[in-house]
């Protein structure tokens, strides 16, 4: 019987916005990838691929268990799976290879390979390491794994130089990398705790408000609907914001009161949001065209205002999760507001 089985829950990071300051304990750097959590299980040649929340992942990623299973020995590693398109890191990639088909599995595991970014080791043999200080973990990892950057299976970078840290945390979306891990070197893998520190930098951008989507409950709004125009002037819908606090939703919902339409005539978003094929799938209630007696779930507003949102990572010129509103920012025109803050 191999030592660990699933389900384990990853140990996860709880979020900051700054790398700790020079002195503060004993600590090391790590990028944190943009790509899907991965759990690995391999015990006598047979690999089991886990997801974060526990999905298994084995099916979709054949070059990943291939190499897995010329493991020298039984192991249990974390990591994060990662895929390149024309050598560089691409998130949309990593996505399509969730396919049904087994044929187009194979075709895009030789198109579009996988990478397993190992950076801690949870078991290996008969020994259960998740009680040991996570740098005795990074050396038998190093030992089972192999030092230099090569094959399917690779060691994530990690290191104690701060200014190394900066230049990741700064690196940005075209690097693959979607923040800096800091970790203590004496912590035990906890599964499921926030133990780790997870830094990323919070980006804003100054986005055009044209609808918004109502609370179930009727206790007012529930997200924002945000525009970014083009060089054409074209409004592009770039995304939503998440929930709001009480006292925001209700100061967002007075403000929006006197700018709602019930007539779409003339509104940017009058035939839809004009949304290009994203490797997600349509954001819901988000069709490109549609008529007059199709149902919506959003309501327009003039498209006048702007705010100040928060956010963390694009697939193209969309916001891939909910963006944060901040504030009004009654000082700029919607008119100025561009694609290109986004660059």
């Amino acid at each position: 019987m191999p030592v660990l089985v699933p389900p384990i829950a990853p140990m996860l990071a709880r979020l900051a916005r700054a790398l700790p300051e020079p002195g503060a304990g004993d600590v090391v750097f790590e990028p944190k990838w943009d790509g899907f959590r991965c759990l690995a299980f391999v015990h006598r040649g047979e690999v089991d691929l886990r997801s974060r929340n526990d999905r298994p992942l084995a099916r979709y990623f054949p070059e990943v268990v291939e190499a897995l299973a010329d493991l020298t020995d039984d192991a249990v590693l974390d990591g994060e799976l990662v895929a390149c398109r024309d050598g560089q890191p691409d998130f949309p990639a990593l996505l399509a290879r969730l396919h049904p088909a087994e044929t187009r599995v194979r075709r895009l595991a030789v198109e579009t390979p996988a990478t397993l970014l190992a950076f801690d080791l949870l078991a290996t043999g008969d020994e259960d390491l998740r009680e040991a200080p996570f740098a005795s973990r990074r050396r038998r990892l190093e030992q089972l794994v192999g030092i230099a950057p090569h094959g399917v299976v690779q060691l994530s970078d990690v290191t104690g130089d701060r200014e190394r840290a900066f230049g990741w945390l700064h690196a940005g979306p075209r690097a693959g990398i979607d923040g800096v891990v800091v970790k203590e070197l004496g912590d035990p893998y906890v599964p499921g705790g926030r133990v780790m520190v997870k830094v990323k930098l919070d980006r804003t951008a100054d986005c055009v408000v044209a609808g918004f989507r109502w609370r179930g409950d009727n206790d007012g709004v529930s997200s924002l609907l945000l525009g970014l125009h083009d060089d054409e002037g074209v409004l592009h819908h770039v995304g939503a914001t998440g929930s709001m606090g009480k006292h925001v939703r209700r100061e967002v919902t007075a403000t929006l009161a006197p700018l709602v339409r019930d007539d779409l005539t003339g509104h940017p978003w009058e035939h839809g949001f004009a949304l290009e094929g994203g490797p997600q799938g349509r954001l819901k209630g988000s069709a490109g065209r549609w008529t007059p007696d199709q149902p919506r779930d959003w309501f327009a507003v003039d498209p006048v205002l702007v705010c100040e949102v928060g956010y963390d990572q694009l697939d193209g010129h969309r916001f891939r999760h909910p963006a944060r509103f901040r504030h009004w920012r009654p000082d700029r025109d919607a008119a100025s507001c561009h694609l290109g803050q986004l660059a």
